[in-house]
């Protein structure tokens, strides 16, 4: 038996996984680079900020299940970018409130459209009873880790 034979690379979940989403990403990814020049985290932090408001770093990565190191590098970045704002804790010094800018909101408003019509593109290859089972699927795997 050769080793091709004991493991299918091409059937095993977690690779399959991360082919469809490395797929699903690439239309997606086009426009946030080209029209922003946002890297992955970036866009991520800025769509947590954009949906829930004011969150910490510490949120952002829980929320998100992104590296702290990638947080604080996509912050910097957005900061620098004047599209976040951070403000000190009153009570804890230790703690760093982030908010979009009026930009970010711009920003993230632009990108949520075009995400919602990318979102659209990806559903209309599959029935709508495929997307429901595919979303709560992907819902239940993602609870788990």
């Amino acid at each position: 038996m050769t080793n091709s034979e004991d493991f299918d690379l091409q059937a095993f979940l977690p690779y399959l996984l991360n082919q469809a989403a490395e797929e699903a990403s690439l239309g997606f990814q086009k426009v946030y680079k080209d029209r922003y020049g946002l890297l992955r985290s970036e866009w991520r932090v800025l769509f947590h900020l954009g949906i829930f408001g004011r969150l910490t770093a510490t949120e952002i990565g829980a929320k998100g299940k992104v590296h702290k190191t990638k947080v604080s590098r996509a912050v910097q970045r957005l900061a620098d970018r004047r599209l976040v704002q951070r403000a000190r804790s009153e009570e804890d010094r230790r703690v760093e409130w982030l908010e979009l800018t009026p930009a970010g909101e711009k920003v993230y408003r632009d990108l949520r459209d075009v995400a919602q019509e990318y979102e659209g593109s990806l559903q209309a290859q599959l029935s709508e009873d495929e997307v429901r089972v595919l979303k709560s699927l992907l819902s239940k795997l993602a609870g788990r880790f």
